[in-house]
């Protein structure tokens, strides 16, 4: 699967085709990643940071905004209920 990019990655960097191919796999897995999942992980991270939920929410919702596949546009009370049910 995807062998023709992990050969142009292999060929057009300094990465092996074992490497190539274990990029490919992150960076798939990471825009495979759910709305869902991307709302709580970032609110995890941007919390561990200290920052307080205001700023936090307000962040993924422009966060949603530049992912490659753009979900549909999230209110504030729409993230929160994702994290807190």
């Amino acid at each position: 699967m995807h062998d023709e990019l992990v050969d142009h990655l292999a060929r057009s960097s300094p990465l092996s085709r074992g490497e190539a191919l274990r990029v490919i796999q992150d960076v798939l897995a990471y825009f495979d990643e759910t709305t869902e999942d991307f709302v709580r992980r970032r609110h995890r991270e941007l919390q561990a940071q200290g920052l307080v939920n205001a700023t936090i929410f307000e962040r993924i919702e422009a966060d949603l905004r530049y992912r490659t596949v753009a979900p549909p546009e999230l209110s504030l009370r729409q993230l929160r209920r994702i994290v807190y049910g």
